[in-house]
């Protein structure tokens, strides 16, 4: 039996979104051939744990695993397009977070500050902020302290609650959770954005043949095309997906080498 999931925007507040938005993709994908699609999400397993499992048919990741811990073990199907402040069609960037009475103005009066950081083998909130803060650190420290959160929400929380001074929020996160839980961004601005980069891809096992991935890509058009689909995705604010080179997220890579050139190889 396959499984699928669809982890990475799923808030509480969302799940409905989410589950009716598998039901369009999991029609569509029956439709263009796939024998084998479940009817629902895995979601009561750990993320890695389903990305690792020989039975995924279909999930979505984060582009740093996909280029670092999970290359060679996830596939690139498609990245998504989200109508969002800070994306652009399927490249999104980082939503750089203080608090309203914070008197910065640009990043680099954040030096010797306390950041929050979700997780350090995330795209968004680890590797595009150490690479917009590479040009102001000294020595390989910029700041006086980095809190690992474990997830965007409780960076936010973190920021809000001055147990940190910044983080930085990927541009998806932030506007949903603006829009389902406005409590989590309430005396909090943006004080920049990050470079941005592929966004976070929809994947399948890197074992699986082209014609898989054909049927895949097929189906994803037809569930985005689907009239059906339009309330869970306009809740999920989703608009498109594009079947982008895996090359593409190169980018990810060199953004982490440039930063490392300039004497700053860790968030710190």
């Amino acid at each position: 039996m396959v499984i699928a999931s669809l982890p990475m925007y799923d808030l509480p507040e969302l799940r409905a979104a989410t589950d009716a938005w598998w039901r369009c993709l999991a029609r569509a994908f029956r439709r263009a051939g796939l024998a084998e699609v479940p009817d629902s999400l895995s979601g009561d397993r750990g993320t890695e744990a389903v990305w690792r499992d020989p039975r995924l048919l279909f999930s979505q990741t984060c582009g740093y695993p996909l280029t670092h811990a999970f290359k060679g073990v996830l596939r690139l199907v498609a990245t998504p397009a989200y109508a969002a402040a800070g994306c652009s069609g399927p490249y999104y960037s980082s939503a750089i977070v203080v608090r309203e009475d914070d008197p910065a103005l640009e990043l680099g009066e954040l030096a010797g500050r306390v950041c929050a950081v979700n997780n350090r083998a995330s795209q968004s909130g680890c590797n595009a902020l150490r690479h917009a803060v590479a040009r102001y650190a000294v020595q390989g420290r910029f700041f006086a302290r980095v809190v690992e959160t474990g997830e965007h929400l409780a960076s936010l929380a973190a920021v809000a609650g001055a147990r940190a001074d910044v983080a930085a929020i990927d541009a998806v996160t932030f506007a949903l959770v603006t829009a389902c839980r406005p409590s989590a961004v309430s005396g909090l601005r943006i004080l920049g954005w990050s470079e941005q980069a592929p966004g976070l891809p929809y994947v399948t096992r890197a074992d699986v043949g082209a014609d898989r991935v054909a049927r895949l890509r097929e189906g994803l058009q037809a569930a985005f095309a689907d009239p059906a689909s339009r309330p869970a995705r306009q809740v999920l604010l989703l608009t498109g997906a594009q079947p982008l080179p895996a090359a593409a997220y190169d980018g990810i890579d060199e953004m982490e080498a440039e930063a490392a050139a300039g004497g700053y190889p860790d968030l710190a």
